[in-house]
C-alpha cells in the first residue's frame, strides 16, 4: 500500500528539444512559458541546437538568460560555417564560452540530468552523452558534416545527431511519468524557393520531418511553435521574435490543452 507522501508525489516530467538552428531559440520561449507555470524537469534530452538549451537550463540559467547569452556573445554566430573557406572549418571556436557560462564543464554537476544525441560517423550509429566533458559533447551535437570537420571523442569521430535523431525522446521514455517535446521545425507549404541557402534549408528540414512522427508519438504533449519556416537556421538576428513564437506557443498550449493544464495545476500544488 501506497504511503499518504508517494500518492501525492509530484510527476517527473522531461523534456525533448528538437535541433534547428537559430530556431532552437524558440524552444527557450516554451521553456520559459512551462518554468512561468510551475514546470519542472526531472531530465532533458536535446540534440544540435536543443542540445545548447538542455545544458543551459540544466545548469540552472534562466531561458531569458540564455537568450541573452545567445545575443550578446554571439555564440551561434561561433557556430556559423565559414561558406568561402576551402575545405571544412572547425566548431571548437565555440568551446570557450561554453566552458565560461557552465565552469565545471560536467554532466554530473547539472542540476538536471542532461542527455545529448550525435552520431558516430565511423559507425554510423546514433550515441547518447550522458556523462563526461560537456562542451565537447555539445560541440558534437552541433557538428554539421559537410561543413565542420568531425568532432574527435576518444578517438572517435562524431557529428551532428539530428542527421539520425533529431527529436531524441527515446532517452526520456520510462524514465520520466510525463514527456514533453519541443519542436522547432515545423514544416509550412511554399510555393517559391527565392535562393540557394533557402532551398538547403528547406531540404533539411524535409529530410528532418520525414520521420518526426514516430517521434512525436513517444511524448505526451508536443508543443511546435509555427511560424518559424520562414527563418534560416543561422538568422541570428531573429533571436527576441524566435523567443517569443516559442513563449506564446507555450501559453497557448497550457491554455488549450486541458491535460497540459492539469499538469501545470499538480506541479503548482508540490
Amino acid at each position: 500500500m501506497n504511503s499518504g507522501s508517494e500518492q501525492h508525489k509530484s510527476k517527473t516530467v522531461g523534456l525533448a528539444l528538437s535541433g534547428g538552428g537559430i530556431r532552437g531559440v524558440s524552444h527557450l520561449g516554451v521553456i520559459q512559458a512551462l518554468t512561468d507555470h510551475g514546470i519542472r524537469f526531472s531530465h532533458i534530452s536535446g540534440t544540435s541546437a536543443g542540445a545548447i538549451g538542455a545544458a543551459f537550463i540544466a545548469a540552472g540559467f534562466a531561458p531569458k538568460d540564455v537568450l541573452n547569452i545567445i545575443k550578446e556573445t554571439k555564440l551561434l554566430k561561433l557556430l556559423r560555417p565559414a561558406f568561402g573557406s576551402t575545405g571544412l572549418v572547425s566548431i571548437l571556436n565555440a568551446r570557450f564560452l561554453i566552458e565560461k557560462y557552465i565552469p565545471h564543464n560536467s554532466f554530473k554537476e547539472l542540476e538536471t540530468r542532461v542527455t545529448i544525441a550525435a552520431v558516430d560517423l565511423g559507425s554510423g550509429k546514433l550515441v547518447y552523452f550522458t556523462e563526461g566533458d560537456l562542451d565537447i559533447a555539445i560541440l558534437a551535437s552541433c557538428c554539421l558534416p559537410g561543413i565542420f570537420r568531425p568532432i574527435v571523442i576518444n578517438d572517435r569521430m562524431y557529428v551532428d545527431g539530428g542527421i539520425l535523431n533529431n527529436f531524441p525522446v527515446e532517452p526520456l521514455v520510462g524514465n520520466c511519468d510525463v514527456i514533453i517535446g519541443s519542436s522547432c521545425n515545423h514544416l509550412p507549404e511554399i510555393t517559391e524557393i527565392k535562393s540557394f541557402g533557402n532551398l538547403i534549408d528547406r531540404a533539411a528540414m524535409i529530410a528532418i520531418n520525414s520521420n518526426l512522427g514516430v517521434h512525436k508519438n513517444l511524448c505526451d504533449f508536443v508543443i511546435e511553435p509555427h511560424g518559424l519556416g520562414g527563418y534560416g537556421i543561422f538568422d541570428t538576428g531573429a533571436a527576441d521574435e524566435i523567443f517569443m513564437i516559442g513563449y506564446e506557443e507555450g501559453l497557448k498550449a497550457i491554455k488549450n490543452n486541458g491535460k497540459l493544464a492539469a499538469l501545470v495545476a499538480e506541479q503548482k500544488q508540490h
